[in-house]
């Protein structure tokens, strides 16, 4: 089944719908260093760099691979999250889901490509800030474009640790249909595993030891290049794994508070735990901001590709920041093939529809 990608980063969403059986023909982003990834990582994916909103449907007729756009099954992307994420809650000065110009146009760019395309499928991904209800007037017009196109619509705050996913990352995910409504995967693991009767057996959620204590050795944990914390370096050393700022509160007890309660953000010297998921990586490399490594340090590239569920072997390009940046903004592949696969085995054997009808 041929899929086109929007916003499509270094690839993320697009490796896991590819391990699912989907074959991606068309991708996009407008940041040259996310366009140089994809094309390391996807050779033979016909790509646009620019803007979503520049794509026409004659661009997007002279895709890849033999397809044409009768022939598209689905179309996958994420537009940019800034506008409808929690930061915007504490930056008031910022505007918020369609009044920012950077929400309007790719929300609405990915809306435009839906209707010329029109696929058997379509996800769209985003913070579960999406959902929130400060921001239903973009989920409205995604709704109501999508519906008015034909499409049954499901959608879900999906947490990426429940399958798998080393890292306790909610996103939202908005599933159309033309013929049918899509279910939603069962969760494959859970912080309390056990036995559900709707479930069957879960398995326990994966740890950031798991994903990545096999990379730190004592040769490197001292490395200088990610040194973490600031002029905060000591208290960083003395806050256990799996906390962060709020340790040095009085709130919580402690003998010589350094900071007042709920004063800086959540992720202020928040320090991973090797027995918990990684808390959600973030976009922007910090280093103050967690999570942190449990050694007092900044994560590797290394790291987060892994919490991220990227192939070692990945391909990145830019500076670390750049890196970070594409791998911080991805949809997890692991959890994006859990997707796929739940949507392929759907959309098998569904009567292909006619574009031009």
């Amino acid at each position: 089944m041929k899929a086109v990608s929007l916003f499509s980063g270094c690839g993320g969403l697009d490796l896991g719908l590819e391990r699912a059986g989907f074959d991606v023909v068309f991708g996009s982003d407008i940041d040259p260093y996310c366009a140089a990834s994809y094309k390391l990582n996807f050779p033979g994916v016909q790509f646009y760099e620019g803007t979503a909103g520049d794509l026409t449907k004659e661009l997007l007729a002279n895709v890849s691979k033999g397809a044409t756009l009768g022939q598209i099954d689905l179309l996958a992307g994420g537009p940019p999250c800034p506008p409808f994420s929690k930061s915007r809650f504490y930056r008031t000065e910022k505007p918020r889901a369609l009044e920012d110009a950077v929400g309007e146009e790719t929300i609405n760019a990915y809306l435009t490509v839906l209707g010329a395309v029109r696929p058997r499928a379509f996800i769209l991904e985003n913070v579960a800030g999406l959902a929130y209800k400060v921001h239903e007037s973009a989920l409205e017009l995604i709704l109501q474009t999508a519906q008015g196109l034909g499409y049954s619509i499901s959608s879900k705050v999906i947490n990426a640790a429940d399958y798998g996913v080393p890292q306790t990352r909610e996103r939202f995910f908005v599933v159309g249909l033309l013929d049918g409504e899509f279910q939603f995967p069962d969760p494959t693991h859970a912080k309390e595993p056990g036995t559900s009767l709707e479930n069957g057996s879960l398995l326990p959620w994966v740890t950031a030891g798991d994903a990545i204590g096999d990379l730190d050795t004592e040769e490197n944990a001292d490395d200088t290049g990610h040194f973490a914390g600031g002029k905060y370096h000591d208290l960083l050393k003395e806050i256990p794994p799996g906390d962060n700022y709020l340790y040095f509160t009085a709130k919580r007890g402690h003998p010589n508070p350094q900071f007042e309660w709920r004063k800086r953000y959540w992720s202020f010297l928040l320090k991973l735990s090797p027995e918990m998921p990684s808390w959600t990586i973030q976009a922007r490399r910090s280093n103050n901001m967690g999570p942190l490594h449990w050694r007092n340090r900044i994560l590797r590239i290394e790291e987060v590709k892994r919490l991220q569920t990227f192939p070692d072997d990945w391909h990145l390009t830019g500076t670390v920041e750049r890196k970070w940046r594409q791998v911080g903004n991805a949809v997890p592949p692991l959890l994006a093939a859990a997707l796929g696969r739940s949507l392929a085995q759907q959309l098998d054997g569904v009567v292909e529809f006619d574009a031009a009808a």
